[in-house]
């Protein structure tokens, strides 16, 4: 067989490695992410999951050419002669090649760019839109809520669904994380300042907050729950609750 004949098959048997490990991938990223990730609450949580599958399906062509280029040469383009190897032909000179790889990464690039900004976009524009503000107070060890306009405060949060909520988020000692984690939400609880994000829950139900910054002792306790009512029941329940500040 020449050396073209044998290019050829090469070429051949690799593109047939690098289809099915893009496959594979693909399938990776539409099945596996969702079902590794915690379920969705929110459509923020949603945008997250949904993000996390796009780029992982962008960059599963790319990440399949490598393994293919490695598990081939492991198998076919071993040197087993004696003495340094000889290099390989050098890609500079191969037009075909260069301009395919800048053309596929420009677009590439481009694409998760445009998506990135989008996102921050449509982050900005929830937190214009909010109907209900609720201010979150961390300390060692323990979450505080406060519902503005009322003299209500918890330390389960209680939000109604469907209701965009931005929070106005500090500390009265360290640096705390608040992380509502199926809502996808996650920002610094800093001392004596305010930062804020915003989510709209979709579904009713208990979800998880956790602290994800170390913040002493006992941070890995720094945990409690937001209960996500319809507005009726949530409406019910801050007219029953006790004035507490």
């Amino acid at each position: 067989m020449s050396d073209n004949q044998n290019k050829k098959s090469s070429l051949h048997i690799l593109f047939w490695i690098w289809v099915v490990l893009t496959v594979v991938g693909i399938l990776v990223a539409i099945y596996g992410i969702p079902w590794l990730m915690p379920a969705s609450a929110s459509n923020t949580m949603h945008m997250s999951i949904l993000t996390m599958v796009v780029f992982t399906v962008a960059a599963a062509p790319v990440a399949a050419l490598v393994y293919s280029v490695v598990l081939f040469a492991l198998a076919k383009w071993r040197y087993r002669g004696e003495g340094t190897p000889p290099d390989g032909p050098p890609i500079r000179g191969n037009n075909v090649t260069t301009s395919v790889w800048l053309v596929a990464s420009t677009v590439l690039t481009v694409f998760l760019l445009i998506w990135g900004l989008a996102l921050l976009a449509s982050d900005a524009t929830g937190e214009a839109k909010s109907e209900m503000t609720v201010n979150v107070t961390g300390q060692q060890w323990i979450w505080s809520f406060q519902y503005p306009g009322t003299s209500v405060s918890s330390h389960d949060l209680y939000i109604p669904v469907n209701t965009d909520v931005k929070f106005d988020v500090t500390s009265k000692d360290v640096v705390h994380g608040f992380w509502i984690v199926q809502m996808g939400i996650k920002i610094n609880a800093n001392p004596d300042e305010i930062t804020t994000t915003s989510v709209t829950a979709t579904k009713t139900g208990t979800f998880d907050i956790r602290c994800t910054e170390i913040c002493g002792l006992n941070h890995a306790f720094m945990v409690t729950h937001v209960h996500v009512l319809t507005k009726k029941n949530f409406e019910h329940w801050l007219a029953t609750q006790p004035a507490t500040i």
